[in-house]
């Protein structure tokens, strides 16, 4: 199984302070998948890979397992959680619901300008699943609907998206290498044109069967073999 821990690089504030530097980090290496599925993390690790003391590092692990992205065992251990079909069908469910609602909720603000942003992003999505860069292609997924979904300036759902988001990313780096096995059709494409057309319904039902053809066609056998693979490495 491969233990290491890897945490990408992030534009961050000459204002920072220590703590949320580590949190930002470490938060960031769990929603774009830098981190698989049932690593432990120790203090020691992470100070070491920050260069920061051990006390802001155990205060941005006490959050992020607040935030159900870490999992403290009862030996005080901290891992970060493994994905179970039951577990990742409920995720899956309330992405598409809150998902869903957000794009629709955004489609009378967004304009030109933002919707051919978002085909640039994507875009640069198919270039970074080309090279076979899975953590830039789960960032800019998620860079692709978040810029759809902000387009409502009234919204405020973004927290609670990016609550699912940050629970699945460990997941998704994992599953991003065997998306060519079942995601056929683009649906990001689709969204596009809904947006252009200016189509709740076909833009509705392109964010929904983006999410559940990304990750959630897997079957629970499917699902097992891919971690069993991933964790005996």
């Amino acid at each position: 199984m491969d233990n290491s821990i890897f945490l990408p690089d992030i534009p961050l504030s000459d204002f920072e302070t220590t703590q949320n530097y580590a949190y930002l980090r470490l938060r960031n290496a769990l929603m774009v998948g830098a981190i698989s599925p049932g690593i432990a993390i120790t203090i020691q690790d992470i100070s070491e890979s920050l260069e920061v003391s051990a006390t802001p590092v155990r205060e941005a692990l006490r959050q992020l397992c607040s935030e159900n992205a870490l999992q403290s065992l009862k030996n005080r251990r901290i891992m970060v959680p493994v994905m179970t079909p039951a577990r990742l069908e409920e995720l899956i469910s309330l992405r598409c619901a809150l998902e869903m609602y957000a794009a629709k909720r955004a489609l009378p603000y967004i304009n030109n300008m933002e919707i051919d942003n978002l085909e640039r992003i994507d875009n640069q999505l198919d270039q970074a699943q080309s090279e076979e860069n899975w953590s830039e292609m789960v960032l800019l997924n998620q860079r692709f609907h978040s810029g759809l979904y902000v387009a409502n300036p009234n919204q405020v759902v973004m927290p609670m998206i990016e609550s699912i988001w940050l629970q699945l990313g460990p997941f998704m780096g994992v599953a991003a290498k065997y998306q060519q096995e079942f995601y056929i059709v683009d649906h990001h494409k689709e969204a596009i044109a809904a947006l252009r057309q200016n189509d709740p319904v076909i833009l509705e039902s392109a964010i929904e069967a983006d999410i559940r053809d990304g990750v959630g066609q897997l079957n629970p056998e499917k699902l097992q073999s891919i971690l069993l693979e991933r964790q005996t490495k």
